[in-house]
């Protein structure tokens, strides 16, 4: 996949070949590489044509195209002109976003508020708002919430706890391995469990999600690996963008960003539903904190 291609922003098509591309097949890979590299040679191709151009079958392209998002091939052809179109705009080039070790703090601020932008706006375009819509509305009726999430996922489960705390639900984070698989025998059908980890493997956050799903809580995936051994314990998956990893810049702080931002997708979806009761709940947190603040 060509670097231009990679740092085109806002494009839905290109955030979601690098979203979902390593939960794709070889063939697919090399269907999902084709168009991204050439969108516009590829947009003038029938199924056949670009089945034999990356030698696999008319099957195999229907299937990226559906993995990407579009309901067929048609779809995704359009998609590609539209694509060809915008880099066929005479736009100028994006900045490069790799750290240098010489670099100065104001590049390095550049560099990193632009990366940022374009890992937001890759999770942004790549977000199922059905599976979020479905995600809000079981959280939003549940009797208990358990987020399950290790190292800087476990930052972005307290953080998504604390905010439910203040609507007045009854969430926990847990980052221990032990007490959330202990935990996770408690809920029942009518709770909900919520795994956050980028890789979709993390061992100590899937163990109590697959618990809290065989005894029949409601459970969902936050995850950049939506093909992920996570998501086969997951009722709902919330994908997240997958960013480049450098030396200066590990892929961590890529990742809490980008769930960050679909946990406050989540939270503001289950306050809209919870309205009534999250908005006195809201008011009455900022009254009992207001005095910590004016000393």
């Amino acid at each position: 996949m060509t670097q231009e291609v990679k740092e085109i922003f806002g494009s839905a098509l290109a955030s979601k070949v690098r979203t979902l591309g390593p939960s794709m097949t070889r063939s697919m890979q090399r269907v999902a590489e084709a168009v991204a590299k050439d969108p516009a040679g590829c947009a003038a191709l029938t199924v056949t044509g670009l089945a034999e151009l990356t030698g696999t079958s008319e099957a195999t392209v229907v299937r990226t195209a559906r993995l990407l998002g579009y309901p067929g091939y048609r779809d995704l052809r359009l998609a590609l002109a539209g694509l060809a179109a915008q880099q066929q705009s005479g736009r100028s080039p994006a900045i490069t976003t790799d750290i240098a070790v010489d670099d100065s703090l104001a590049d390095v601020v550049a560099k990193l508020a632009y990366d940022e932008q374009q890992t937001l706006a890759d999770t942004a375009a790549g977000l199922d708002t059905v599976q979020l819509g479905a995600a809000v509305a079981a959280t939003a009726s549940a009797r208990r919430i358990d987020v399950y999430g290790v190292g800087a996922s476990g930052l972005v489960a307290q953080d998504l706890t604390q905010k439910l705390l203040r609507i007045g639900l009854m969430a926990q984070a847990h980052s221990d391995p032990h007490l959330a698989v202990t935990n996770a025998v408690q809920l029942r059908s009518g709770d909900v469990a919520i795994a956050i980890t980028h890789s979709g493997a993390t061992g100590d956050v899937i163990e109590p999600l697959r618990v809290a799903f065989e005894h029949g809580a409601t459970t969902v995936a936050i995850t950049g690996r939506p093909g992920g051994a996570v998501a086969q314990y997951a009722d709902h998956v919330l994908t997240t963008s997958t960013a480049r990893e450098s030396e200066l810049r590990p892929a961590a702080m890529s990742s809490r960003t980008s769930q960050l931002l679909v946990v406050d997708c989540l939270f503001v979806g289950v306050a809209q539903r919870t309205y009534e009761t999250a908005a006195p709940a809201l008011a009455a947190s900022y009254e009992a904190l207001a005095h910590r603040h004016r000393r």
